[in-house]
């Protein structure tokens, strides 16, 4: 796979913070502040003309008064003075500027609109590269560059490409608590320069990225960005999330981004065409990210499903249905085991398996094992049931058995399983409670084993679907 011309550009010996400060409140901080908390090992330059020192480094006042060269300029100053700042760069040999600034073509005002394009057209003769304006930019835990506090400093496989600065925010954090760790984050803005084509093209070959993630809220060319996300799509696993499908939110793309976007049924029949997934908002981007990181390719959508009692086993039945998997009876092969192990119940077990029923004959895991072993089940789910009536240390026992168990399927078979541990969202009163220690630990557990989790079996099987019906298309 060929190198990127972005290579270099992401890979900065050197970063000036145009606007540093040392007020808490100020971007100019915190983009400064991520530099030193996050590990950068290259040379960090705040400029700001009043400030001699900045967090314990010497400020400059400007870039020209930089000695030497600057790879990479984070911009954290007024529109009206960026152009200024683009004249500088040129003698530094900067490589790429970050516009952290906004309120450019966004605001939907000539003037700015006009101000962005001679912006581009000054840093395309000076050979700079711009992201942006108006985002959050570059999170790179490997080169110790991020634009958000407590993200993750260890590297990943999963890369991503935002429009939408928050978005991206919350979507790291979001997926973070579920084991995904990030190769690159990139928050794009207005795209003036780079754009959602670039970014794409460039993670489709990035040898630390494994996965690529996307929000969008409009393209700049639909032609061409259908042409860079097919050929993506051809290399690895693409999720993609639109905003501003509707008419609110279509008016909200424009005056966060200046998007042009498209109606919703365009987008995903696009989507669908070029071989990526589509995501409806980005609990299910997060779903997804964890089922292909961890999950090894499903080929059918046959599933064994334990953990529930009554209510919540047809309940489980239903939404598996629903979303498109096959609730298969327990095979003829399962029972034949159960009744030659003496179980009374051999006939009367069925799937999912009804905890409720089974106590006392055989273990939830016993069962998930037979299934494991089966050659009619192409997927397992199993449920970690925090609602079964026990008291406390009885649960807490059941429940920690039961993520050992999972854990040790897990590692005895290469079927894919899927984990399910609730969330309850309890209040700050409820915060330590023996409960949802209980089960956080549990899903850290899972998690950590290399197990995907999900709040609700509809969730789960929702994400188990889309990758049956991403395999299969690769077929």
């Amino acid at each position: 796979m060929s190198k990127h011309a972005l290579e270099e550009v992401l890979h900065p010996q050197s970063v000036a913070v145009v606007g540093a400060s040392d007020n808490p409140n100020a971007s100019g901080y915190f983009f400064t502040r991520h530099l030193i908390d996050y590990g950068y090992r290259g040379k960090i330059y705040p400029i700001n003309p009043g400030r001699p020192e900045i967090l314990g480094m010497k400020a400059y006042p400007s870039l020209k008064e930089i000695p030497g060269s600057v790879d990479y300029v984070i911009c954290c100053i007024p529109a009206s003075g960026v152009l200024d700042l683009l004249k500088d760069c040129s003698p530094k040999r900067v490589k790429c500027v970050h516009l952290f600034t906004g309120r450019f073509s966004e605001t939907g005002r000539q003037d700015a609109a006009e101000l962005e394009q001679e912006i581009l057209k000054q840093a395309r003769k000076a050979g700079i590269r711009l992201i942006g304006p108006n985002c959050m930019g570059l999170y790179y835990p490997r080169e110790g560059i991020s634009f958000g506090y407590d993200f993750p400093k260890e590297s990943g496989t999963v890369g991503v490409a935002s429009q939408s600065g928050g978005g991206a925010t919350y979507l790291v954090h979001l997926a973070s608590l579920r084991g995904i760790r990030f190769s690159k984050v990139i928050s794009y803005g207005n795209a003036l320069d780079l754009n959602e084509c670039d970014l794409l093209d460039y993670f489709s070959r990035d040898p630390e990225t494994e996965i690529i993630l996307m929000y969008i809220e409009g393209a700049k060319d639909g032609r061409k960005f259908l042409d860079a996300l097919r050929q993506a799509a051809s290399i690895k696993p693409v999720i993609v999330m639109k905003g501003g499908r509707g008419d609110a939110g279509t008016r909200a793309a424009v005056s966060h981004t200046a998007a042009l976007a498209s109606s919703t049924k365009m987008w995903a029949t696009l989507i669908d065409q070029a071989g990526a997934v589509s995501a409806q908002d980005f609990e299910e981007m997060a779903d997804l990210a964890v089922s292909f990181c961890f999950l090894p390719p499903i080929k059918g959508n046959r599933v064994g499903i334990v953990g529930v009692g009554g209510g919540p086993s047809v309940l489980a039945a239903d939404q598996c249905e629903e979303e498109g998997l096959d609730v298969i009876p327990v095979p003829a092969g399962i029972r034949e085991e159960l009744k030659s192990k003496g179980i009374p119940i051999w006939d009367w077990i069925g799937n999912p398996v009804d905890a409720s029923i089974i106590g006392g004959f055989i273990t939830g895991i016993e069962m998930l094992e037979m299934m494991a072993r089966n050659e009619n089940f192409d997927l397992l789910i199993g449920i970690i049931n925090e609602d079964a009536p026990f008291g406390k240390e009885s649960l807490l026992s059941r429940l920690r058995t039961d993520a050992r168990g999972y854990i040790k399927v897990k590692k005895g078979s290469s079927k894919p399983l899927l984990g399910v541990v609730g969330e309850k969202g309890p209040g700050i009163k409820d915060h330590n409670h023996w409960r949802w220690r209980m089960l956080s630990e549990a899903r850290t557990r899972l998690i950590d084993t290399g197990i995907p989790v999900y709040p609700t079996i509809g969730r789960a099987a929702r994400a188990a679907r889309k990758l049956i019906d991403y395999y299969q298309r690769q077929e």
